[in-house]
């Protein structure tokens, strides 16, 4: 199944945590695939603005995306290099697929199980705010002075796929 390019989709979106439209709209000129990383430059909130880091045993499907329709200015597109509309995307692709999956979701919860995956690999909340760009709980300090290094958000990312590769974002407990 995950050759199906649109069941990457889905994968993709599990683990960016970013809004439908966000991913939809991504363009390839903010596809950064040597940094590991998109911008996502038009958002709902202010804090959407962002860098978003890609999972490493995911970045070979953002690739394929990339390089799949040269003609294509959108890293997502339909099979003639259009842009993505939400209706089409979820008409022909999204449900379908999880209709075979058995699964009754809408593509906005991928990024609720993204984040629910990043709090339960224990990942400092600043961090996950920063990753998918949640401006309502965060203090000044969060918003103003903190500036994360991309490999840190890479390493994080990655900690939803392999929890025990390393401890990039965890909070020091005790135990670790």
């Amino acid at each position: 199944m995950q050759e199906n390019k649109y069941y990457q989709i889905i994968l993709m979106l599990l683990y960016n945590g970013v809004r439908i439209s966000e991913f939809l709209n991504l363009k390839k000129e903010n596809v950064h695939l040597d940094e590991q990383y998109f911008d996502v430059i038009s958002s709902k909130t202010e804090n959407g603005i962002r860098k978003v880091p890609i999972a490493d045993k995911l970045l070979p499907f953002y690739r394929a995306w990339y390089e799949s329709c040269p003609d294509s200015s959108y890293l997502l597109h339909t099979e003639d290099g259009k842009k993505f509309t939400y209706r089409n995307y979820y008409d022909s692709y999204w449900h379908p697929l999880t209709e075979q999956l058995g699964i009754d979701r809408t593509p906005h919860c991928t990024r609720h199980t993204c984040i629910s995956m990043l709090s339960e690999a224990k990942v400092q909340e600043t961090i996950i705010k920063k990753i998918v760009g949640h401006s309502g709980a965060m203090t000044l300090t969060e918003r103003v002075y903190t500036h994360l290094d991309m490999q840190v958000l890479i390493d994080t990312i990655n900690l939803t796929i392999e929890p025990d590769k390393n401890s990039a974002g965890k909070r020091k407990t005790p135990e670790t």
